[in-house]
């Protein structure tokens, strides 16, 4: 019973944990002269995808190789379906140029390289299938790629426009905006995603079908939260960077630094999960130019969200006939 009762004081900590991120990540934005893409990118995409991090550290270390792939994989594909999806209902999202042809591709190329690099014995025939060790080293090598670009964003900003509509702070409440949003929302993830296991459990679900459903969603509830906020206060750019760089750090720099600590067994099943990543990832690219151009709107968030609810729908159905 105590379990359940954190998991609800955990969803509320998540929120609120959030509203302190967006308001803190905003007000640095302001201060140091960069777009809202950049501290989406990097400051929150980051922080957000802590919890990530701290499972598949875990899981690598314990040698749980379907936790490891279950979480990102997961995790990525509720973040554009299910994230990407709530928070254009909630406002529709136009993001800019070099969101529709830099970030978001960058996003697909991180799935299709998971997909490739994992794939060793559709190459080799009977050689190991996995992300090991030098595969860990090319996605960090990717990572740092990313960040120096990234960085180079700021640098490169043409105008900054002043947002009235943003609170200022000092640098003091700035950065404890960001440390208790960081630590509200990291505390809170534990706390939801040990109340779903314990509820699943219970029910008797296998824990393979919790790496990918459960823990990816509870894992993914900051960037939910982030975004869905962002999204309320129309703050499109710091919603989709969230997820597009939550999803790049996800993979180029969680499962790079979990290859590094323990070689990652592929099962010919997860390319499944992995080629949806990828499908999920190409149509949002593909939206970007559909209806306004640029622009996520509510229409093509339903059907994201039908999507997402789809894919849990036919995970179950698997796990049910023991496939």
């Amino acid at each position: 019973m105590l379990e359940l009762l954190l998991m609800v004081v955990g969803f509320g900590l998540v929120i609120k944990g959030a509203d302190f991120l967006v308001e803190g990540a905003s007000a640095l934005a302001r201060r140091l002269k960069v777009s809202d893409l950049v501290i989406g990118l990097t400051v929150i995409a980051f922080g957000t995808s802590l919890p990530e991090l701290f499972v598949n550290v875990t899981a690598s270390i314990e040698g749980q190789s379907g936790i490891t792939f279950g979480n990102i994989v997961g995790s990525n594909i509720a973040n554009i379906l299910l994230i990407l999806g709530v928070s254009a209902v909630i406002f529709p999202l136009a993001v800019g140029r070099g969101t529709v042809w830099k970030e978001i591709p960058l996003g697909l190329l991180a799935a299709v390289l998971v997909l490739v690099l994992s794939n060793d014995g559709l190459i080799d025939a009977g050689a190991w299938s996995g992300l090991g060790r030098i595969d860990g080293l090319v996605l960090l090598g990717f990572f740092i790629v990313f960040i120096y670009y990234t960085f180079g964003i700021s640098r490169r900003e043409e105008a900054f426009e002043e947002q009235s509509a943003t609170k200022k702070y000092n640098t003091s409440g700035i950065i404890i905006r960001l440390i208790i949003g960081f630590v509200i929302l990291i505390a809170g993830s534990r706390w939801v995603v040990n109340g779903a296991i314990f509820i699943a459990d219970a029910l008797g679900v296998s824990k393979s079908l919790i790496g990918l459903t459960i823990v990816a969603v509870g894992t993914s509830l900051p960037e939910l939260a982030t975004s869905a906020v962002a999204a309320y206060k129309k703050n499109a750019e710091i919603a989709v960077g969230n997820v597009v760089g939550s999803n790049i750090f996800n993979i180029f720099f969680v499962l790079g630094i979990s290859s590094l600590i323990r070689p990652v067994e592929f099962k010919a099943e997860y390319n499944v999960d992995t080629g949806f990543l990828v499908i999920a990832s190409l149509i949002l690219f593909v939206w970007m130019f559909t209806g306004k151009k640029h622009k996520l709107d509510r229409w093509e968030a339903v059907v994201f969200l039908i999507m997402y609810f789809g894919y849990i729908a036919f995970k179950v159905v698997l796990q049910t006939k023991g496939i």
